[in-house]
């Protein structure tokens, strides 16, 4: 297989994943997804109907019921990327000289991340149910703006308390409902938020430690065999200094999966880093990815009594109707209110 041939494989692959991630990753508003979206319109009049049911129905299943599809995928990727970390990587890097210590450490961060992964999938977010309704009420006061006071849940028949949310995925009302994953074919809430932001930045630990090794693995053989100095023979016959183009069909050439799985560890570290980033950020403010996604973009309405009008006032999300404080924000995330200890407002 040639090197073009090989690199347009490892691109689609990327791209289907960069697309597939960023679609249904719990957020519906990300710019490739309104991409896939926009894409699938226009295509549709072209593709035979049955085939646009049957795709329908898969997508229905797979996005929208709970499944345990995604984490056997996941599963699967991760076993890829481990596989070929230690059948090439990990001996490359001891004959670079690489301590035991330094190659072991994604071991000892699987072995983490593989815990919290387990919690994350199997811990309850915080189900509505009869037994707590009465007490899950009066945990968070109403803001009035996202949640108004005596709303009711038309499918749980429940008075939903403030920041909860029914979950169309999990059938179910969540306590400071956040989002629904497919990664963990879980919803996240009051109960599992801090495990799935301890996930995140336990794959994200991953990712960049073996992204680390791998790319100093590739640097010492570049060195070493002293590509940087070299030179070759074009189409024309001319003599020609390599260049960062010819290293890098080099190494795709003579390392396929080890680039490959370098080059998707990058996206995954990336695209995760700025995820992780923007849940640390509402753990900061005390938000949820519901509540943000409501707010952006709009300003919230308050009804003042005998106005007759409504006044538009902008929203801070520093100054939250639900923000505290930093510390006491975090300790929310990592230890849940619960009735008998609630938040002072």
């Amino acid at each position: 297989m040639d090197f073009l041939t090989l690199f347009s494989v490892y691109v689609a692959v990327v791209l289907t994943c960069i697309v597939l991630v960023c679609k249904y990753s719990g957020q519906q508003q990300t710019p490739l997804g309104r991409l896939f979206n926009t894409v699938t319109q226009v295509a549709s009049p072209w593709i035979p109907q049955c085939i646009q049911n049957i795709s329908n129905r898969t997508v229905h299943r797979l996005f929208h019921q709970r499944n345990n599809f995604f984490i056997y995928l996941h599963l699967i990727l991760e076993a890829a990327v481990y596989a070929e970390y230690s059948y090439e990587v990990f001996q490359f890097c001891l004959e670079m000289e690489t301590t035991m210590v330094n190659v072991c450490v994604p071991y000892v961060l699987l072995a983490i991340k593989s815990c919290i992964f387990y919690l994350c999938c199997r811990r309850d977010p915080g189900t509505l149910t009869k037994k707590n309704h009465a007490a899950q009420l009066k945990v968070y006061q109403y803001d009035e703006q996202l949640f108004q006071e005596g709303s009711m849940c038309p499918t749980c028949q429940f008075v939903k308390p403030a920041r909860s949310k029914h979950c169309r995925v999990c059938n179910r009302c969540v306590q400071r409902f956040d989002h629904h994953c497919i990664w963990v074919n879980n919803c996240i809430g009051a109960q599992n938020t801090r495990y799935f932001l301890l996930y995140l930045l336990s794959v994200c630990a991953m990712a960049g430690d073996i992204v680390v090794l791998t790319g100093d693995m590739l640097f010492h053989v570049v060195v070493r065999s002293g590509l940087m100095h070299a030179r070759y023979i074009d189409e024309q016959g001319q003599e020609q200094p390599s260049g960062l183009l010819f290293i890098i069909q080099h190494l795709f050439l003579t390392f396929p999966r080890i680039v490959f799985m370098l080059g998707f560890l990058v996206f995954v570290f990336f695209l995760l880093a700025g995820y992780s980033l923007f849940h640390c950020y509402l753990a900061v403010v005390n938000q949820t990815s519901n509540e943000w996604f409501k707010r952006k973009g709009h300003s919230c309405q308050h009804c003042h009594p005998g106005s007759g009008h409504h006044s538009h006032t902008s929203y801070n999300p520093m100054r939250g109707f639900y923000n505290k404080g930093i510390l006491k924000n975090l300790k929310e995330v990592f230890w849940p209110l619960s009735p008998t200890r609630k938040k002072d407002n």
